[in-house]
Formats: structure tokens, C-alpha cells, sequence
């Protein structure tokens, strides 16, 4: 059996089209549906049925896909661990931070706290926030670099970790401006709403504050990036954090879609486990501790 035909079977599964989840799966679609009827052959039993509405799971379909989606769970679990042994042999610090805060704000923050040359090799591991959250409580990484609110517990937050402040930010309603420069999809009327999927740790925070409640998802990923390129793309309202999209909005490709009592202000939190060190995070760690309180830093403000 191939492990692209049960990526397949759980595409089709989720998305209920031949043509959505073979496009997801970059694939043509005679191509996918040739894998699948594959998958169907090897296990003995059609899994779908196929109608003019889409495609349904048979009750055999239901049965295997727990079993498809832990499957791809523990190959991705061996997979990270291979990874992570093998950074562990070469790297001195390794640190799993959220794909929102690895496109910009990780950067300039590293460069700031922990420059480069006094650095051995340094492992950046970029996933959701359920993810990063298991490589770290696996010891997989040193740290965690994340939004965090305090009055939302987390898995992080049970006393088997510790974190410090690095940053402020803020989860601000965008979408993209019309030729006057209003908002194309403004909340005070019927909006396409641009959702956050489970494994993302910003999908739990600004459903935690009900900033979104009453809007349903038109569109769904655990990247804020993804649904970035979707606002500005002009296909609805997303809640995105202002360090990834500030430069859109001073460049005008993104205005508010609603008023300021929408934002959702969060932290900016490093996390390590109590057993978690080692000679460059702990290096990192107490420069951090040092400056923290010291210099705090403000939340970054978004143009009406």
C-alpha cells in the first residue's frame, strides 16, 4: 500500500470532492480518483460513495479513517523524532516556535537576544500549536516560542513548564480595502469569516475571547499566513496578528474590518520544560529573565 493513497483517502474525507481534494493534494483528478479506487482494491471495500453532491463515507470508510489519521499521526511523530535526534547531535539550541511568529517576528528577535556568532548551530522547528506544544513536552526542543493569553490554560501551563515574556501583539480584524479604501468585508454586515483550525493556537485564543463568535467559517487552516493571502486576496475576514501583517497593512492591502473592541490582545511567551536545559538555551533564558520588566514591550498599533 502507498501512504499517499491514505493522505488521499483522509483529503477526500475532509473536503467531500474529488475535484477539492485532489487540488489540495496537488494532483490532477483522474489521478486521484485512480488512487483512490486504489486504496478501495487493497482494502477489499469501497470507502465512499460517490454522488452528484460529492462523496460520502460507507460505514467502512467511517471504521478506517481513525485508524488512517493515527496512522499519519505516528508517522509524523517518527518523523519529528528522527528529526530532532538528528538536530540534537549537530545543533546546540533548538527552538519550535508557531508558523505566525517564524515568518517575522523570529528573526529580528533571535538576532536581538542571541546573536548569531555567539551561537553554536541553531534549529528552528516551525509547526501548529499543537504541535510545537508535543515536541517540546517530548523534549524534542529546548523551547517554545508562542502566543499565550493567561486566562487561557494550555497543556504548557500544568507545572511542568516555565516562560517568560518576549513580546506583545494583538489579533486584529483585516480584510482587503475597496478602490475608496473601506473595508470590502466590513463585520457590521454579512461577512465571509476566514477561521482558524483546531491545531492553532490563535484559533484558540480568539475563540476563547468570542471576538468571532456568530460568524461562521467560510475557509478554514491552522496558518495564519494562509489566510493572510485570503484577506488580501479578497476573500473574506480574518483575525490576524498584527507582527505578520503589519507590513500589509502600511502598505494598504489590508484595512480593519471592525472596530478596535474586536482586537484581541496576547502575549508573546518562551516556553521551556523544568527538565529542559542546556548551555545555550539557558544562556538565551536568563539574558531574557534580565531584560524582561526592564524594557517592556508595547503591543503594536493597526491603522483605522
Amino acid at each position: 500500500m502507498d501512504l499517499d493513497w491514505v493522505r488521499d483517502f483522509l483529503a477526500l474525507a475532509e473536503h467531500r470532492t474529488f475535484s477539492r481534494a485532489a487540488e489540495v493534494r496537488h494532483v490532477t483528478q483522474p489521478a486521484f480518483s485512480r488512487r483512490i479506487r486504489a486504496l478501495e482494491a487493497w482494502l477489499g471495500t469501497p470507502l465512499f460513495l460517490r454522488s452528484a453532491q460529492g462523496a460520502h463515507l460507507t460505514a467502512a470508510g467511517t471504521g478506517f479513517r481513525p485508524h488512517a489519521e493515527e496512522l499519519m499521526r505516528g508517522l509524523d511523530r517518527a518523523c519529528r523524532e528522527a528529526r530532532a535526534a538528528g538536530a540534537r547531535a549537530d545543533a546546540n539550541l533548538a527552538i519550535a516556535a508557531t508558523h505566525a511568529l517564524s515568518f517575522t517576528f523570529f528573526p529580528g528577535w533571535i538576532r536581538r537576544h542571541a546573536p548569531f556568532e555567539t551561537l553554536g548551530a541553531l534549529n528552528l522547528i516551525s509547526d501548529s500549536m499543537a504541535a510545537c506544544e508535543a515536541i517540546l513536552l517530548a523534549g524534542e526542543v529546548q523551547l517554545l516560542l508562542c502566543h499565550h493569553r493567561a486566562d487561557l490554560p494550555t497543556p504548557l501551563d500544568d507545572g511542568r513548564c516555565e516562560s517568560v515574556r518576549v513580546g506583545a501583539d494583538s489579533l486584529v480584524p483585516l480584510c482587503a480595502p475597496t478602490s475608496e479604501g473601506a473595508p470590502l468585508w466590513p463585520l457590521s454586515g454579512a461577512v465571509r469569516y476566514l477561521a482558524y483550525g483546531e491545531a492553532s493556537g490563535l484559533g484558540r485564543i480568539l475563540a476563547a475571547s468570542g471576538a468571532a463568535a456568530g460568524h461562521e467559517p467560510a475557509f478554514t487552516s491552522h496558518l495564519a499566513a494562509t489566510l493572510m493571502t485570503m484577506a488580501q486576496g479578497g476573500d473574506g475576514v480574518a483575525w490576524l496578528p498584527v507582527t505578520l501583517a503589519e507590513a500589509a497593512i502600511a502598505r494598504g492591502q489590508l484595512v480593519r474590518a471592525g472596530p478596535e473592541e474586536l482586537d484581541v490582545p496576547v502575549e508573546i511567551r518562551l516556553f521551556r520544560t523544568r527538565e529542559g536545559r542546556g548551555g545555550a538555551a539557558d544562556a538565551l533564558w536568563w539574558r531574557l529573565q534580565a531584560t524582561e520588566g526592564a524594557r517592556p514591550d508595547q503591543a503594536f498599533a493597526t491603522r483605522a
